[in-house]
């Protein structure tokens, strides 16, 4: 998919082609969207098709007249319940006169720029447009940090009785999402400070105050996703411990029940087998052998209640 969008007096408009000051954005494209951005931009094509492999990794590379950077930005896992997250690549391309960004599926931060719900947000202004992109990449980590903690308690709420390992599976998917977070804000971070350090894009002096505040956000995203991760462990560690308790807890009764019925099944089994009742020729022998068997049946269950048997 190929937008084009410009910034003009009276807002944002959709162009049907290139022209200066505009930000071309690109969603899993075609081989003949590429061709065209490239031969329009003069952007060569791997560039663009940088974005397109999940595994590329996160960097920035100065390359003539255009800058190309590659973040990770974060995703939900659409087959997955909620609060399972994974990362991929988003390009953006810097030239003399437009802005181009490149990714293999919708995400929210291009998303939200598209429905003009960011402030001061002009096509034209390519380094502002620029920062504004990362400090939303780093706002949606934080987001999302937020949902998986709020998921990983509901999941401990419902693991406090169970027996099953359904929830732990879900912990274990919640972990892998913030496993792909934390090395995904790192390598976000090598770039942020290369941006800082070396100053490949120029800058204002109210576009470095911005550039501060996404490095600021990052490392925050960073220790979150640490703390959560180490926190989601020991909570999974714990609960399968809890689990197989549950399950020794369960056990135990039934073996203890099993017992208990064990007396009136061995005394019904023993007068089957064509032996005389006892007590003469008592008409309610029966019904006092029965009684004598659920005695001691009871004598036992109390017995084993006693010494905490179940």
């Amino acid at each position: 998919m190929l937008q084009i969008f410009k910034s003009t007096d009276t807002g944002m408009i959709a162009l049907d082609q290139v022209e200066n000051g505009a930000w071309i954005n690109l969603v899993n494209p075609g081989e003949r969207e590429i061709s065209y951005v490239s031969e329009n931009l003069n952007i060569p094509v791997e560039h663009i098709k940088a974005a397109l492999d999940e595994e590329e990794r996160a960097r920035i590379e100065v390359d003539g007249d255009c800058t190309v950077v590659l973040i990770d930005t974060p995703v939900p896992d659409e087959k997955a319940q909620g609060g399972v997250y994974y990362t991929v690549p988003l390009g953006i391309i810097i030239t003399d006169t437009n802005i181009v960004t490149v990714s293999l599926r919708e995400n929210h931060i291009i998303k939200d720029f598209i429905e003009r719900k960011i402030k001061s947000f002009y096509t034209f202004k390519k380094t502002r447009f620029f920062l504004q992109i990362l400090y939303k990449n780093s706002k949606l980590y934080l987001w999302y940090l937020r949902d998986i903690d709020k998921t990983s308690g509901l999941i401990e709420s419902r693991l406090h009785k169970s027996l099953r390992n359904k929830e732990l599976i879900q912990l274990l998917e919640l972990e892998k999402s913030l496993v792909y977070f934390s090395t995904s804000l790192k390598s976000n971070e090598i770039v942020l400070e290369k941006i800082q350090r070396s100053n490949p894009i120029k800058m204002y002096p109210e576009d470095s105050d911005l550039l501060d505040d996404v490095i600021v956000e990052n490392k925050q995203a960073i220790e979150m996703a640490n703390i959560y991760s180490n926190i989601l462990s020991g909570t999974m560690d714990a609960y399968a411990s809890v689990i197989s308790n549950n399950l020794n807890i369960v056990m135990k009764f039934l073996t203890s029940v099993t017992i208990i019925l064990s007396i009136p099944t061995m005394i019904a089994s023993f007068f089957g087998m064509n032996v005389d009742l006892p007590f003469g020729n008592n008409p309610h022998a029966f019904t006092i052998i029965f009684i004598i068997s659920m005695f001691l049946s009871v004598i036992l269950g109390i017995t084993m209640a006693k010494k905490e048997m179940f």
